[in-house]
């Protein structure tokens, strides 16, 4: 390796560990703070770095917030297709597995996954880059796209009836939007209020009962 590629390398390093460095104070700020309250004056307190730096990498707030809704779902995509890919378990244990799953993303991060539902259903994608929204939908896609074929090895082994499975993997995204969407309206209420899991669990072992081939 000459001298110059070597300089490109260690400087693709450094943007790497400077761009982690932003995003991680900024998903901090953002869960202590929330995303209306935190400028990025703050991120950039929080990061050690000028305003200007964190500039050099995010367009605006909301571009720094999507990267990480894109982190995210990148994480989520990787569930999915991996319990997909799981060569032991049937299309219904897969479905069933699918309750623990979806939990595990929660928990995984909830603030980031409360707001990245919150900004899919607002006009927040408007205010991105064309290439950030691009990257978003395409993962969203790839997460609805793993479901799918979920249902549709269900359908192809005779285990669940003929339906759409794009149709099916979008109603476990509805059901998963939902259902934590809705707790979490419940929790700012009473705090003590935990029933996701225990509602996902039931929303998808009905949807299991009515989709199983008689």
């Amino acid at each position: 390796m000459g001298i110059a590629e070597r300089r490109e390398r260690e400087k693709d390093i450094q943007q790497k560990i400077r761009r982690k460095q932003i995003l991680d104070a900024a998903k901090r700020l953002f869960y202590t703070k929330g995303f209306s309250a935190a400028t990025i004056e703050d991120i950039a307190q929080e990061a050690e770095l000028s305003p200007a730096a964190i500039y050099l990498y995010f367009k605006n707030k909301d571009d720094l917030y999507a990267s990480l809704n894109l982190q995210f779902l990148e994480y989520m995509a990787e569930r999915f297709e991996g319990l997909y890919r799981d060569t032991v378990l049937s299309a219904e244990e897969k479905l069933d597995a699918l309750k623990d799953v979806l939990y595990d993303i929660f928990k995984f991060d909830p603030i980031i996954l409360i707001n990245l539902f919150h900004l899919q259903a607002s006009d927040g994608l408007k205010k991105l880059s064309p290439e950030r929204t691009s990257q978003i939908n395409k993962m969203g896609a790839k997460c609805l796209r793993s479901l799918s074929k979920i249902f549709n090895q269900g359908i192809e082994e005779g285990r669940f009836v003929k339906h759409n499975p794009i149709a099916l993997g979008d109603m476990i995204w509805i059901i998963f939007t939902g259902a934590v969407l809705w707790e979490e309206s419940k929790r700012m209420i009473n705090p003590r209020k935990d029933y996701l899991k225990q509602t996902l669990d039931l929303a998808i072992e009905i949807m299991g009962r009515g989709i199983k081939a008689t």
